[in-house]
């Protein structure tokens, strides 16, 4: 007997919960800091993106100069992977998220983004030849419908039709972009490292970005007002840096489905955020779609 008292086991799970809701608060306030960076000043998605990943780069490379000491040699293989997988995620994910971010509200831009472990489940089932079970089939179908409400409202509140249908195709696009990440970077995780892994993808993705940004955008781009650097940086630490240690922290502590399943406050917060911060409406349409969103991923999440 313990008289009561709160065991070791209960302590780092309520941590792990902690760490994972903080992880979701990060991400979750990506698309306001993108939002006040595009107020503050006319700058582009390639150089804003450059801005926040150049930001967060001193961190990773530290964390992959450390696991490079601990882990084992990485193999011409393990260089391939991560070229590929960090083109697709911090890279191509990010820059259509950007892209999209100048067309739509803050609120459906992270309802679309959260399809993506919807998007995961079918790219597995694409590649294994396996079939849909009836409760991924359900939870495509309310995360589907929820958006559906969502787009309702933004494309009511914008008046622009063309502009909003552009932006949640360039985020629909960041979504898919991102789910392939994921499905295929489960081996390289296996063999790397959470940490590790994440490091050295997002150097990868850093250095094609800055690339990107080169052959597009002149180095005068980058000489933007203060409010642009402070909006990057806080981008970088609080949406970058530290939710990426935080979910790492939370899955070492409760699994990643529990972690999956707390994120799913993140666009609700995303939303609230919105409403309180960059003064975006809300409406019953746009609750009741991020309530159906929410209800496919748990669904599809759940075991």
């Amino acid at each position: 007997m313990h008289g009561g008292g709160v065991t070791s086991e209960e302590s780092n799970y309520r941590l792990g919960f902690w760490f994972a809701l903080l992880a979701a608060a990060g991400f979750s306030g990506k698309a306001i800091f993108v939002k006040l960076a595009y107020g503050a000043a006319p700058v582009d998605a390639v150089t804003l993106l450059a801005l926040r990943l150049l930001y967060s780069l001193p961190v990773f490379v530290w964390v992959a100069l450390d696991a490079q000491r601990k882990g084992p040699p990485l193999t011409r293989r393990d260089w391939f992977v991560l070229g590929a997988l960090g083109l697709l995620g911090y890279y191509g994910a990010s820059i259509l998220d950007f892209l999209g971010l100048q067309y739509i509200t803050a609120g459906l831009e992270r309802l679309i983004l959260f399809t993506y472990p919807t998007l995961t489940v079918l790219i597995g089932v694409a590649s294994m030849g396996k079939s849909l079970s009836r409760r991924e089939v359900g939870a495509l179908l309310l995360s589907y419908a929820g958006i559906g409400l969502a787009f309702v409202h933004d494309l009511h509140v914008a008046g622009e039709p063309a502009a909003v249908i552009l932006g949640g195709v360039l985020v629909f696009g960041s979504s898919l972009s991102y789910a392939f990440y994921l499905a295929g970077s489960a081996s390289a995780i296996t063999r790397l490292g959470a940490m590790r892994f994440s490091a050295l993808a997002t150097i990868v993705s850093t250095g094609a970005t800055v690339l990107h940004q080169a052959l597009t955008q002149p180095i005068e781009a980058y000489l933007q007002p203060l409010p642009v650097h402070l909006y990057a940086l806080g981008m970088a630490l609080v949406s970058t840096v530290m939710p990426v240690f935080a979910q790492s922290a939370a899955i070492a502590r409760i699994g990643s489905s529990r972690s999956v399943m707390v994120g799913t406050v993140g666009p609700m917060l995303t939303i609230f955020f919105g409403w309180t911060i960059l003064d975006e409406p809300v409406s019953l349409a746009q609750l009741t779609g991020a309530g159906l969103v929410l209800a496919g991923v748990l669904l599809v999440t759940r075991r």
